[in-house]
């Protein structure tokens, strides 16, 4: 018998080739399609982002203005699945409505049974377009307040806080919001990317894997740590009780959401320009006190247990000054990251092979049967 060498986790193992994402810890870097995602984020628009990882290249102006046309196109749901929301308990965790309603979706697409490449860039659009209709629609029915309709004249962002709010958002919580949609949009074969690709490797479609991705976003241990953030920011208070809340928090062996990553070990990439936006919105609304309290955090957290933060500690506190309920961060996480799932999706069928590692067995062999009649009471 050969020796197998079992990874917990996967840790460290290539499960697979890819051209859409690249993780450069050592360097500081993450790469979208070629291109440095810090480059990406202060040139560009999440659009131009969405069709880069969908389309393999940056878009000409006239191939924007067509995306960008589609994909508003596509935003209103159809009005028999906003009635199914309607019926659904009000109640329920915002994930699990989510995962529920995009299975349902699927009913509606055309394109449900055609697993041609353009069959499935239309419905990458589609849920891209949708999914921000989705989770504003399902908050505000649990609020017990009027849906309101997608608006044509605004990009996803906008769209988004028009959607959730009421009314136009500013220019900078637009501009900072998407970048947060940039830095959200894709990266790796994390757990709900590879969850899409093995939903992927069976061939089933796209909107089952995406579902399966959902699936492995709501686990604590991959999403939901900006949720988490935001509480401990909440529960500390006030940037002079930081310090002493972290000593404390660190004597008792509590854990501190939005601190340590698998791939990072040293520093997200990301970080940098959550915290740089971060700072510009608190100081436009004219409050500091979590950006402060995050920065003192931050550093109490790396002198005592040298950990960095990960991106999700720096998103939390720009979603709670937009006035983002605590429990949509993680469904507007899926907002973004879908068309990284949707990539990969495409990707993985193209040059497919199904995904079926082996396992080594380490139970008991050779036990003696015995009738039934024969076996002791319990």
């Amino acid at each position: 018998m050969t020796e197998s060498i079992v990874k917990p986790g996967l840790e460290g193992v290539f499960a697979g080739e890819t051209s859409i994402c690249a993780v450069r810890p050592e360097e500081g870097k993450l790469i979208y399609r070629g291109y440095d995602l810090h480059l990406l984020a202060e040139a560009v628009s999440f659009e131009e982002v969405a069709y880069l990882l969908l389309y393999h290249k940056l878009p000409n102006q006239s191939e924007l203005e067509s995306f960008d046309q589609q994909l508003k196109s596509y935003r209103d749901l159809p009005p028999a699945l906003l009635e199914t929301l309607r019926s659904l308990p009000s109640h329920g965790p915002a994930m699990d409505t989510l995962r529920a309603a995009t299975t349902i979706l699927a009913l509606y697409d055309p394109d449900l049974e055609d697993d041609s490449p353009e069959a499935n860039l239309r419905k990458s659009m589609r849920l891209l377009a949708r999914l921000t209709t989705l989770v504003t629609a399902q908050h505000r029915i649990s609020q017990g307040i009027e849906v309101i309709s997608p608006n044509p004249k605004l990009n996803h962002a906008a769209n988004f806080l028009y959607m959730l709010r009421g009314n136009s958002p500013e220019e900078l919580e637009v501009r900072v919001l998407d970048i947060t949609f940039i830095l959200y949009a894709e990266h790796e074969f994390n757990a709900s990317t590879f969850t899409a690709r093995v939903v992927a490797s069976t061939l089933s479609d796209l909107y089952g894997a995406v579902t399966g991705a959902l699936a492995a976003l709501k686990g604590p241990l991959h999403g939901g740590a900006n949720e988490k953030a935001m509480e401990v920011l909440l529960e500390i208070g006030d940037p002079d009780h930081a310090e002493a809340w972290v000593l404390n928090a660190l004597k008792e062996k509590r854990r501190i959401m939005g601190f340590g990553h698998r791939i990072y070990k040293k520093v997200d990439s990301r970080v940098e320009l959550a915290k740089k936006w971060g700072k510009k919105l608190a100081e436009k609304e004219k409050n500091t006190r979590w950006h402060e309290i995050c920065t003192i955090v931050e550093d109490v957290i790396r002198r005592e247990k040298n950990l960095f933060p990960n991106v999700d500690f720096y998103t939390a506190p720009l979603y709670y000054l937009m006035g983002i309920p605590i429990k949509l961060y993680t469904p507007l996480f899926a907002c973004s990251r879908v068309v990284g799932w949707s990539a990969h999706v495409i990707e993985q069928k193209q040059k497919n092979r199904l995904f079926r590692p082996n396992s080594l067995y380490i139970g008991p062999e050779g036990l003696d049967y015995l009738p039934l009649a024969k076996r002791n009471p319990p």
